[in-house]
């Protein structure tokens, strides 16, 4: 065949030329009548190291080094000169084969050959070529660092799973089997899915495995690590880390340990730490974390509970008749007769020596006393341990909460004062805490009794015994009355007037700060709401005791009291103490940044009697610092005194916040205030605390509040 170009209408179109010179991969076109090559690419003459020119007119068979491609070439020849073309059935391929170069060398490519028509009698055959010769040096050195990774692998002491970034099974290591408990010709038969099933089904818990598998799976962590129960009860670390190739995630590697002794150690530790070590009870610690979460409970339920001191009467003789491994067995056998006396839910403990603690949820006096008359009498039935018959006989006491104490420790004190009234009594019996009621001088002597007080406060919560009364707020230079202090008032019948510095300490130590704190907040915000209502642009300031601000529902009675009032938040200022800020933690900070997003206003109270950083102070988002009266006492005259507020004024505009001044009482001191530039005071030279109706006329009177639209 000459190198001129053929007609059109016989050979290869220059169409179809110079479409296949576009093209990047190697190509070639075979007329389908004589089977030789009536064009070809620049790709083609690179593949096989000649000019493109130089290949055409050659028969397709001589570029063959396959006999594949030999018998195909032979097959569709034969077709093309024993059949009409327009009834051969014209085959195509797709495969990887050789093909033989100019130069004699044979070289692999990736090859498709497909049949087009371009016009009556012009049948050609479009053959494209990809050379495959760096990608299997690619694979092949990719096999043999395969093999170099499973022998590594098989050194771990860890079992080794990698997969690619699809899921697909990579490679896995012998200790890998081991652990599983995996056939190793279930590994063999390279099914990823019957792996994967027996993992599955391996796993004490499939759903929680499926589910920890798919968190592998969307998490963006470089390592991801958990725990994995077998159904033997194996226990395995599982630890996914992502396998890279540069910056680019090529799939992920899974280690699995067997920490199944570890896990069980620890576990005794635990034991040891929670429970007692002869009775397998539990011990003070877990006692004391059952009776928080009672109290809670009965906090929130308005239910009430029992504790109970049980003893044994007359122990010491046994330990000194019989020895101490013998008391031993008794006591055993003691814990064993008392938990069946009691429900699933309530607890026994050992305290000590032959003392057990009972809590008893969700009882009142009558139901704690049956249940132990239960115990007394299951102490009753004869002992016979070590072939020795015996009596032995217990005494409880019995204290109710929160009738009788809201601590373990008021609890306990409370029902050893009954256990000494039933010893006394001769013991083998029970006996609930009797109140006493005070007389005469002992009134007093009760203010400073935490459990009475406590007691006191509840009851009067209910019985409208608490109020409030408000202290103005004033601007130093202006004198207009711009807010309000809400401050607690409580008046008791048998107490009289109870001062705030000794009933709040006991409200804080027993819990109940919350309730009332909770109570102070709704009224003062129902009164802000009702001056808001009259014109009166009054800011209501109420303050928040640390135990109050750190519960967990403090936020949420915040925003549910200003909803109930229909307040806007601004109008609402939470004065709160440095002793909330001793600690630098992110709670009390996050906190504070949704009350501030909320709108409510916040305060430092009593600034520079605590020990709160100034560092950390200045990351809060408060708005207002209000400086303890006693820095105020000695203004003008005392030097010290000068230059403590006179700091701290400027440490608060420092800090953008506003500055209060408490306990102003004379005209100088306000006139040092004004010259320092403080914005705002209180104190009894303007007015001391009122009640609401006295604060209105006192404001009335003076004509000096802000009114607002």
């Amino acid at each position: 065949m000459s190198g001129h170009p053929l007609p059109i209408s016989l050979e290869a179109p220059a169409l179809v030329s110079a479409l296949i010179e576009a093209l990047p991969d190697a190509v070639w076109l075979v007329n389908a009548n004589n089977l030789r090559v009536v064009a070809a690419n620049s790709a083609a003459g690179v593949l096989f190291m000649a000019d493109p020119l130089e290949l055409t007119g050659r028969h397709a068979q001589e570029l063959c080094a396959s006999p594949e491609d030999m018998a195909f070439w032979h097959e569709v020849g034969d077709a093309y000169l024993t059949a009409d073309p327009q009834q051969v059935q014209i085959p195509s391929m797709e495969s990887e084969t050789l093909v033989r170069r100019f130069d004699g060398t044979t070289l692999p490519v990736l090859r498709k050959v497909r049949h087009i028509h371009l016009g009556p009698d012009q049948h050609f055959f479009l053959v494209a070529m990809q050379d495959r010769s760096e990608q299997q040096l690619m694979e092949r050195a990719l096999e043999e660092q395969l093999y170099e990774l499973s022998a590594i692998l098989d050194t771990s002491a860890d079992g080794m799973m990698v997969t690619d970034c699809v899921g697909h099974i990579r490679n896995v290591n012998k200790q890998f089997a081991v652990l599983w408990g995996m056939p190793q010709e279930l590994l063999l038969q390279r099914d990823d899915r019957a792996v994967l099933a027996w993992m599955r089904e391996a796993t004490a818990d499939p759903l929680t495995y499926e589910r920890e598998l798919a968190r592998i799976d969307d998490t963006t962590r470089l390592t991801f690590t958990d725990t994995i129960t077998l159904i033997n009860s194996r226990i395995l670390e599982r630890e996914a880390t992502i396998l890279r190739n540069g910056s680019r995630a090529i799939g992920r590697v899974f280690s699995f340990r067997d920490i199944t002794q570890r896990i069980t150690a620890q576990q005794r530790l635990d034991a040891l730490s929670s429970t007692d070590p002869l009775t397998g009870l539990p011990n003070r610690c877990v006692l004391g974390e059952r009776v928080a979460a009672a109290l809670y409970r009965a906090q929130c339920d308005n239910t009430s509970f029992a504790v109970m001191v049980v003893n044994l009467d007359h122990f010491k003789h046994i330990n000194d008749t019989l020895g101490h491994s013998f008391g031993d067995m008794v006591l055993v056998e003691m814990a064993e007769r008392i938990k069946v006396c009691l429900r699933q839910f309530d607890t026994v403990a050992r305290w000590g020596g032959d003392e057990f603690i009972v809590l008893v949820q969700q009882v009142d006096a009558k139901a704690a006393e049956a249940t132990a008359q239960r115990v007394v009498q299951a102490m009753v039935r004869p002992f016979f341990l070590a072939g020795v018959h015996f009596d032995v006989t217990c005494s409880i006491g019995v204290a109710l909460s929160p009738a009788h104490g809201a601590s373990l420790e008021g609890l306990l004190s409370r029902a050893n004062d009954a256990l000494k009234d039933v010893k006394a009594s001769g013991g083998a019996g029970h006996r609930l805490h009797q109140v006493q009621t005070p007389t005469g001088g002992a009134v007093q002597k009760r203010v400073h009794d935490g459990f009475f007080v406590e007691q006191a406060m509840r009851s009067g919560l209910a019985e409208r015994r608490f109020e409030l009364h408000y202290q103005p707020l004033v601007g130093v230079s202006t004198g207009r009355v711009t807010g309000a202090e809400a401050l607690l008032r409580w008046n008791d019948p048998q107490l009289g007037s109870v001062s705030p510095l000794n009933f709040i300490p006991i409200a804080e130590e027993s819990g109940f700060i919350v309730v009332l704190g909770d109570w102070v907040l709704q009224q003062a915000v129902q009164q802000a709401a009702i001056w808001r209502s009259q014109g009166r642009g009054l800011v209501v300031s109420v303050n928040v005791s640390a135990v109050q601000f750190h519960h967990p529902g403090f936020v949420g009675a915040v925003a549910a009291a200003l909803e109930q009032a229909q307040l806007a938040p601004e109008w609402l200022d939470l004065e709160l103490t440095e002793s909330i800020f001793i600690q630098e933690a992110s709670e009390p900070l996050d906190r504070l940044r949704s009350l501030s997003q909320m709108g409510v206003r916040l305060s430092i109270d009593d600034f520079g009697t605590g020990y709160s950083s100034l560092s950390y102070l200045k990351r809060l988002p408060m708005h207002r610092l209000k400086i303890d009266r006693s820095f105020l006492r000695g203004l003008p005259t005392d030097s010290s005194d000068v230059c403590i507020v006179n700091a701290v004024i400027n440490l608060g505009h420092a800090m953008r916040m506003e500055v209060v001044a408490e306990g102003v009482e004379t005209e100088i001191q306000r006139q040092f205030l004004q010259d320092a530039a403080c914005e705002h005071y209180q104190g009894f030279l303007f007015a001391s605390a009122m009640d609401e109706k006295n604060f209105a006329a006192c404001l009335d009177a003076r004509a000096l509040i802000q009114r607002v639209p």
